[in-house]
């Protein structure tokens, strides 16, 4: 005969307190489970498809002694027709979407749309790293302020930059779920004005930004000297970084088609300039006679191939050679050392300045109506760079402001 479990009243679970499991009568194998730091819940113990089971049912009181009874009644109905509790429980939890599962999604619509591989690998790491083991496994629905908080603020004051970009990707991710419907419409939970602005230092106040490292703009002769002495594509590659004010990515990937040597231009396309916009470098006579020196190897396309055909030299060629020969300076701080040179030597305007770095110059206005690329003033200028960058070592000389 089988043992029966004397019923027990709302009361009498009410005053259970010793850890382990207290069988409550009524349904077969409902169980009140009280762990040792005194939390409780239910529990239904049955047989599903020849194997006993745990069936987790809710926490106590959250799910009342009368809701445990009425679920664990329908459960054991549905096992006696052969329904698995625990199958269906793990569907109903993979159709839920989690944040986590919306920010892959995200993802995957717009990687397409993004410049390089290296951006959607910053979105993973980022989510990855500071996101997901916070709220990934919540429902994008139920994501509010303060668990955005909670992702943002250990970080928010040592890793301000970081934070930034990582409050705007959640931000991007809650404004998708809202738009596909898997999230109510409304105040985005991430959005920085009128509400996390509330409780969040500005990043002005916090951001301990560091600025690439650059040369004096003063020494950068003494080192093109220095680097002309130097054999090997890395240092051609540099000498044309430096000369051209551009960035290393832009050199290290720049290919033999982008080259017009008669017209002395570089013409970079939109897909490989940070802006997304195409871009015409004047090319000095200096960075032409570099090329011309440069031996083209049949079928490579890339003016500057690393050791593998068809890859370009990597970053940390060019980081290498400047450990060795200029310890503490960055191939993107020479475009700083390009800026000062020009603001403190010369008289150009600073839209030329600008836009000889890609830079955007003016509001959205003002572009529409500026159509050309100052291109002719710009040449000029870098023809005077890289005549100040290759000129001749003078002892005890002076330096002599162009134009």
């Amino acid at each position: 005969m089988p043992k029966h479990t004397r019923e027990l009243t709302a009361i009498e679970v009410k005053r259970i307190t010793e850890p382990g499991r207290h069988p409550v009568g009524t349904v077969p194998g409902l169980m009140l489970m009280v762990r040792d730091n005194g939390v409780k819940g239910w529990v239904l113990r049955a047989m599903v498809k020849g194997k006993r089971a745990d069936i987790g049912l809710g926490g106590y009181p959250g799910v009342t002694l009368a809701d445990a009874v009425k679920r664990a009644r329908e459960l054991r109905e549905g096992i006696a027709k052969g329904i698995d509790p625990r199958a269906e429980k793990r569907a109903a939890k993979a159709a839920v979407m989690t944040f986590q599962k919306a920010a892959d999604e995200y993802i995957k619509l717009h990687r397409a749309s993004w410049k390089n591989v290296k951006h959607a690998q910053q979105w993973e790491n980022t989510l990855a790293t500071y996101v997901h083991p916070v709220i990934g496994s919540l429902p994008v629905k139920d994501v509010d302020n303060p668990n955005v908080l909670a992702v943002l603020t250990p970080h928010w004051n040592t890793k301000n930059e970081t934070m930034v970009r990582v409050r705007s990707r959640i931000e991007l991710v809650l404004a998708w779920a809202m738009a596909s419907g898997h999230r109510e419409r409304g105040l985005n939970p991430a959005a920085w004005r009128g509400n996390l602005d509330s409780s969040l230092p500005k990043p002005s106040k916090v951001n301990n930004r560091q600025h690439h490292a650059a040369m004096p703009w003063q020494d950068v002769p003494d080192f093109i000297r220095k680097l002309a002495q130097v054999e090997g594509m890395s240092a051609r590659c540099l000498e044309f970084t430096i000369l051209t004010a551009c960035r290393s990515g832009e050199s290290r990937g720049a290919t033999w088609d982008e080259i017009d040597l008669s017209g002395k231009a570089w013409n970079l396309p939109a897909e490989r300039m940070k802006a997304g916009r195409p871009h015409r470098v004047p090319l000095a006579d200096r960075v032409v006679k570099l090329l011309g020196s440069l031996h083209r190897i049949e079928g490579e396309t890339l003016v500057f191939p690393g050791a593998k055909e068809n890859t370009p030299l990597s970053d940390m060629s060019l980081t290498m050679l400047l450990r060795r020969h200029a310890p503490g300076v960055t191939a993107h701080g020479f475009r700083s050392s390009f800026r000062d040179w020009a603001a403190e030597t010369t008289s150009y305007p600073g839209e030329v300045c600008e836009m000889a770095l890609a830079h955007a110059v003016g509001d959205a206005v003002e572009a529409a109506y500026r159509r050309g690329d100052l291109f002719a003033k710009r040449a000029a200028l870098m023809q005077d760079w890289a005549t100040y960058a290759t000129r001749p070592h003078e002892a005890g000389g002076t330096v002599t402001p162009l134009r």
